[in-house]
């Protein structure tokens, strides 16, 4: 490779005096001599102060914003503000030219929602640097913690004949003809002609599959797409979206709780090791948009150091029943500012009440464990009636500040009569999961799991408000693109 990285140039002081090829694309020239330019390496640009004098003008005037370029020259210390060293150019190419005309992404301050349109030049500018900065090490530090641990990395299908959430939003796969279908005398579509020779879809989960691995492999763990056919239009959810499923053999409730705490403090401490640029790009960033807010919407804490809290602090560990306790007696319950008010235990929690329990009553991250069984999925083990008549299972879910709902998980239900029944109780057929429930058959264990959603993972650890803004090319409804 005859070019050097410009990372390597800006952090190693034994490049001054020396010649280099640096290759990258022009962030801004001025004065026809001062050229910024990034490859990508780093949030920084290196400086090349071209010789206009003695360069060739129709050269000079292809060096715009957005251009590839090869320079050549001589790293020597910087006498300008805002860097250390710089290069003095004694030969500078065009490898792809940019029409500046045309060109959308100027230098100049660009509103999110105008780069989500343009989300295949998004890349280049310093905050979308950054955020794919950490989303990479986030995923590197996932497969490092697992690896650690000696879990599996186990690749269940993106294809699936079966719901494992039993919600129904699904994408469906299919190469039948839709101006032509087969149908059954009965009139429904004959999915028998179909490519697999039945009804598939999109996964919305590797957990049921995972629980196969599992209980003969110990502990394994997939990290994977997942795909959710709703109709949601918000900051919050995407409609293809990464979620990581560790799924363990003779873990309960309790050991699964301590594997997510784990989980979750490993990777953002690993972010803070390995990105200290780009999250101080993104926590001075967030200060800057904070600035316009009034002062009791801003955060307590600027990001580095909200980051460093989770990292530094137990999770508070509250049952769903102590929790609805609190909702209740909370002033926003009370002077109904709430807008699904917690009236009795049952309710359903929404992203309101979450946040108000870890942003306003305890200030950190909070689990809650043993949900009511009637809001929760069939999978779950069941807990003993308790003295007040109510039926709860195993759950956990771990709420994070500014986010809400960070895991779910629980341990399963591992009794193969319990589990049918609960699969009776809300409709699932045993013929659909048959296969599933052979776990429960020959040599049943308890056993745990839970899910992490990993752009949402991402939206705490950058500052971000909008998950279509942590993953490279957001599908959502109407929007398919790139």
């Amino acid at each position: 490779m005859e070019h050097t990285r410009i990372k390597e140039i800006l952090r190693n002081e034994e490049f001054v005096g020396k010649e280099v090829i640096v290759k990258g694309w022009v962030r801004t020239f001025r004065n026809n001599q001062f050229v910024a330019i990034n490859d990508g390496s780093t949030l920084n640009n290196i400086q090349a102060v071209v010789d206009f004098e003695n360069t060739d003008e129709k050269l000079l005037k292809r060096i715009t914003t957005g251009a590839s370029i090869r320079v050549k020259g001589q790293v020597i210390e910087s006498l300008g503000k805002g860097q250390s060293v710089e290069i003095k150019v004694s030969d500078v190419s065009i490898l792809g030219d940019s029409d500046p005309e045309k060109f959308p992404l100027q230098p100049k301050k660009h509103s999110l929602e105008f780069l989500r349109e343009i989300a295949h030049l998004r890349f280049r500018t310093g905050t979308f640097n950054a955020i794919f900065k950490v989303r990479h090490a986030l995923a590197f530090a996932v497969h490092q913690f697992f690896n650690e641990r000696d879990f599996v990395y186990l690749h269940t299908p993106i294809i699936t004949g079966s719901d494992a959430e039993g919600a129904g939003e699904m994408f469906r796969v299919t190469t039948l003809d839709f101006d032509n279908t087969p149908r059954t005398e009965s009139g429904a579509v004959d999915f028998k002609e179909d490519f697999f020779g039945k009804s598939t879809n999109l996964t919305v989960s590797g957990q049921l599959e995972g629980e196969l691995g599992a209980m003969a492999l110990g502990n394994i763990y997939t990290f994977g797409p997942t795909f959710r056919a709703e109709n949601s239009n918000t900051t919050r959810h995407l409609a293809e979206f990464w979620m990581i499923e560790p799924e363990m053999a003779f873990y309960e409730l309790e050991d699964n709780m301590d594997l997510a705490e784990d989980l979750l403090k490993y990777v953002i401490k690993y972010v803070l090791e390995t990105c200290p640029d780009e999250i101080e790009f993104l926590k001075n960033r967030l200060l800057e948009e904070e600035k316009n807010k009034p002062a009791n919407e801003r955060s307590e804490m600027n990001l580095l150091e909200k980051l460093t809290f989770v990292i530094n602090n137990e999770f508070e560990r509250v049952t769903y029943t102590d929790a609805i306790e609190i909702l209740k007696r909370s002033k926003p319950n009370q002077k109904k500012q709430f807008k699904y008010s917690i009236d009795e235990w049952g309710a359903d929690l929404q992203s309101e009440h979450e946040r108000y329990l870890v942003e306003k009553h305890f200030k950190k991250p909070v689990i809650l464990t043993d949900y009511p069984a009637e809001i929760k999925s069939f999978y779950m083990k069941q807990n003993d009636i308790d003295a007040n008549g109510h039926k709860t299972v195993r759950a956990m879910d771990i709420l994070f500040p500014g986010i809400g709902e960070m895991v779910g998980g629980s341990q399963r239900e591992e009794n193969l009569d319990k589990l049918l029944a609960r699969m009776a109780e809300v409709g699932i057929e045993a013929e659909e999961i048959d296969w599933f429930l052979d776990t429960r058959r020959f040599g049943t264990a308890p056993h745990s799991g839970f899910g992490v959603g990993f752009e949402r993972l991402i939206l705490f650890v950058t500052g971000m408000t909008n998950i279509r803004d942590v993953i490279p090319f957001p599908r959502y409804p109407k929007n398919a693109e790139f």
